[in-house]
């Protein structure tokens, strides 16, 4: 696999994953991504639902949630719950946190997570025991997600 020279790891799996819906509490993403409204002092709460394939050693399609919080000071925290399906039909849990930032002016955010997957496959027992971490971005105007996971 090819690695990226900005990254330590083994490169695992790219997706282009499609938003593809949003859930919220009280104030709409959309509002506030327009300037219409101010992300209330508590924070906002969406639920961001993703649904897209995924190539590389762990090709397959990732389909979940991630739910997401968004600060009044613009950190993003994240949550994601994904299942990974394989292409050769085995299941993977995916799990993680981590923070997006809104780039300035822009409806796009750029995502840093770090990822645990579980599964009792034993064709992809070795996800189990390794530390995977993500970049990407999200342009949340086109609701287009994408994601590269490397592995250490």
């Amino acid at each position: 696999m090819a690695q990226d020279p900005g990254m330590r790891g083994e490169k695992i799996y790219e997706c282009d994953l499609a938003l593809t819906g949003v859930t919220d509490y009280g104030v709409s993403m959309d509002d506030i991504l327009a300037g219409k409204q101010a992300v209330p002092l508590q924070g906002a709460r969406f639920d961001l639902h993703i649904d897209g394939p995924c190539q590389g050693r762990l090709s397959g399609r990732q389909h979940g949630v991630d739910y997401l919080r968004m600060r009044a000071d613009g950190r993003i925290d994240l949550d994601l719950h994904v299942i990974v399906d394989t292409d050769d039909g085995h299941r993977i849990a995916l799990s993680g946190d981590g923070q997006a930032a809104l780039r300035n002016g822009e409806p796009v955010v750029d995502i840093f997570a770090n990822i645990r997957l579980t599964t009792a496959s034993k064709e992809y027992a070795w996800v189990n025991q390794r530390q995977i971490w993500s970049v990407g971005t999200g342009d949340l105007a086109t609701r287009r997600i994408r994601v590269t996971a490397y592995m250490q």
